[in-house]
């Protein structure tokens, strides 16, 4: 039986969050722990629920089952990215580190292997939330305060204020994390930036194991394919073996300068 909507919603709710998960056990977990946090939880138990359920309320953020009947998780997640950005927190009972990685090249922010903590998963949701001003399931970008400036990297042109991207005038989607990355990167053109600080100050958590910092090379190997002209011999970010990454020196190469 379709379970729409299992909670009531706080006067001043911090957002809107759809949790999807073919076991009702877990989505009652979830809804205890994410109300109590101050969280509206809507629930769907199927990908086909969780699709006109997204239409119908536009939540903040999607938590999401790979395993669910009718349309499985990764289904789910690339319907949603061909019309939105909104974050995707994918859940799984299988740890593999394929599977991982295949989630996130669809455009998820986290994976998160099950059993898990709800703590862990509460912390995750604040932290993905902060970086993303509470988040928006529409694909436009957020308003920033203005101020932050304008960036020419290369021949692309990167408006913080607006969190877009564009070359040649054509707007280049990014989704909020790889755009936080773009950011975090080239707030110090030139420095190594190592994985395990991409991964705390983008995702707030250290890496736990080898699985942990895929995840950063997963997003780098995003953000390079749909930024640089050649992503097997990549100018823009650059690959420090056994440490990172580093985006090229102000006026290195002429690739990132302050515009506007």
């Amino acid at each position: 039986m379709p379970s729409a909507d299992m909670s009531t919603p706080p006067a001043d709710p911090k957002a809107t969050l759809l949790v999807v998960d073919d076991e009702a056990a877990v989505r009652r977990v979830l809804v205890m722990r994410l109300q109590l946090a101050g969280y509206r939880v809507i629930c769907a138990e199927d990908g086909e629920e969780a699709l006109a359920l997204f239409h119908r309320e536009q939540p903040d953020l999607v938590v999401l089952d790979v395993m669910l009947p009718k349309l499985d998780g990764f289904a789910v997640c690339r319907r949603l990215r061909a019309e939105s950005c909104v974050p995707i927190i994918f859940l799984s009972a299988l740890d593999a580190i394929t599977e991982r990685v295949s989630g996130l090249d669809l455009g998820a922010d986290d994976f998160l292997p099950k059993p898990f903590s709800p703590k862990e998963l509460e912390a995750r949701i604040a932290t993905i939330l902060r970086r993303v001003g509470r988040g928006s399931a529409s694909s436009e970008p957020r308003e920033l305060p203005t101020g932050s400036g304008v960036l020419r990297v290369g021949d692309l042109v990167v408006d913080t204020n607006r969190r877009q991207v564009t070359r040649d005038g054509e707007r280049i989607a990014l989704t909020y994390t790889e755009f936080s990355l773009l950011e975090l990167l080239f707030r110090e053109p030139g420095r190594v930036v190592p994985r395990a600080e991409i991964l705390e100050q983008l995702w707030g958590y250290p890496p736990r194991r080898a699985a942990d910092l895929r995840v950063v090379d997963v997003y780098v190997a995003r953000l390079r394919g749909k930024l640089e002209p050649d992503p097997r011999n990549p100018e823009l970010i650059l690959t420090v073996r056994g440490t990172g990454y580093a985006s090229q020196r102000m006026g290195d190469t002429g690739m990132a300068s302050a515009v506007g």
